[in-house]
């Protein structure tokens, strides 16, 4: 089985993500804000994250050449409720250099949506 490489448009491995809504909602910098370190070896990526009502997340699915990505995902929230289902996230550069993702969500519940996570810089 061959890998694609690492699109140029896209180099996931490394990166943290933070939710752009929660931030909004909990004011700038808030440690209310979820947020996920990202890891990428050829086309697989794959996600930790957490914060804020989520305990605990995985996300694990491939990526594309135009840096696009189509993953599962599964979470524990802090109410005990686990939650689950498929994103596709399509990357978009920021002026400052940084990636935004769009993610089309559908969980298994049926419920539907899109989120935005930003590349967070140390």
């Amino acid at each position: 089985m061959t890998h694609a490489t690492r699109p140029d448009t896209a180099p996931y491995d490394g990166l943290t993500f933070r939710s752009t809504a929660a931030e909004t909602a909990a004011g700038p910098g808030a440690a209310q804000v979820p947020a996920g370190a990202y890891h990428q070896h050829g086309d697989l990526v794959w996600a930790e994250f957490s914060g804020g009502r989520v305990r605990q997340g995985r996300l694990v699915g491939r990526c594309g050449a135009d840096g696009v990505i189509t993953a599962a995902y599964c979470q524990v929230l802090a109410d005990g409720e686990v939650v689950s289902g498929q994103c596709v996230s399509h990357p978009e550069r920021l002026p400052d250099g940084r990636l935004r993702l769009r993610e089309e969500w559908s969980r298994g519940d049926g419920s539907r949506g899109t989120s935005y996570i930003e590349e967070v810089r140390t």
